[in-house]
């Protein structure tokens, strides 16, 4: 088992007004991690991607897993993409001009780090993760995301 920085996007959703100080500065990191748990966990992934098209600076990517990918440094935050998203599962407030990528402050050593210290809606966790724990989804090595999952089901299974 690895230990993950873990984000329930619920309590996150939740909150009127980010107040998690990151070890990076501001709460820029905290609302990376929001992003990157969004698109792995909620997003649609359409087969023909209104978010990605609507983009006029090719800010949006889909990886080839079909996760989308938000390239910061072309992103003006015009928020087009989120009124593109048939689902709304890109919210405007978690598109900010400039996200500082969350390095879940690996080698600090000093306990929790500032954002789950600094979370007064207790939506940041560090902690251990197994790849069968309920209502919990691996994002990536570093991050998991504590919400309901979609998941497109085939054609014809109800």
């Amino acid at each position: 088992m690895t230990e993950r920085l873990v984000i329930d996007l619920e309590r996150c959703d939740a909150c009127r007004e980010c107040g998690v100080r990151c070890g990076l500065g501001g709460h820029l990191g905290a609302l990376a991690i929001r992003e990157r748990a969004t698109f792995a966990v909620i997003c649609r992934r359409c087969e023909e991607a209104s978010c990605v098209d609507a983009c006029p600076y090719a800010a949006l990517e889909r990886q080839p897993d079909g996760v989308l990918l938000r390239h910061n440094l072309r992103c003006v935050s015009c928020k087009l993409c989120a009124h593109a998203c048939p689902f709304g599962t890109i919210y405007p407030d978690m598109l900010s001009f400039y996200v500082t990528p969350c390095d879940a402050c690996l080698g600090d050593g000093d306990g929790p780090p500032p954002c789950i210290r600094t979370c007064a809606r207790g939506a940041l966790t560090f902690r251990e993760v197994t790849e069968d724990e309920p209502s919990v989804h691996i994002v990536d090595e570093h991050v998991a995301a504590r919400s309901a999952r979609w998941i497109k089901r085939e054609a014809g299974r109800s």
